[in-house]
């Protein structure tokens, strides 16, 4: 555990300086970068907290300051009065496409890049598989791709 600790903090020294350039911190980027990846850019509060290992109230202090800074807007839920959605805005988009290019270099350069295709992706389906057992709830509010024959 101490080693996985040792590489994930210093995997995110490596990364934090161009995310900070951008004014982002590390949660701000994963939360936008979490809308962009889902249908229609947005998840529900519940769902972008269960994703982000945030708690609720931990979620909407992050979504309170991005929607000051007009990264994400809220939005209700047609369905359920009591929940509503985070959703990225062009703003967001923007900024976040401004950082991603630097973000992309600095995990190939430290990351991705250090492993031959095979390890990583033997890595990768190995970290999925721990991530399923110990966080069921990170994918939460992502469907599956319709699959084609």
């Amino acid at each position: 555990m101490g080693l996985l600790a040792e590489v994930m903090s210093g995997i995110s020294g490596k990364i934090s300086p161009a995310l900070s350039g951008a004014g982002l911190s590390d949660v701000d980027f994963e939360t936008l970068i979490r809308l962009a990846r889902s249908p229609e850019h947005g998840l529900r509060m519940s769902d972008l907290a269960a994703q982000t290992s945030l708690s609720t109230s931990g979620i909407t202090r992050v979504v309170d300051r991005l929607e000051r800074e007009n990264l994400v807007t809220r939005r209700a839920c047609h369905h359920d009065r009591r929940a509503s959605y985070a959703v990225l805005t062009d703003e967001g988009r923007d900024r976040l496409l401004s950082v991603l290019p630097q973000h992309l270099d600095d995990i190939e350069r430290w990351f991705t890049g250090l492993l031959t295709p095979g390890q990583l992706t033997d890595f990768l389906t190995t970290l999925r598989l721990i991530r399923d057992v110990v966080r069921p709830c990170a994918t939460a509010g992502v469907t599956e791709p319709a699959k084609t024959e």
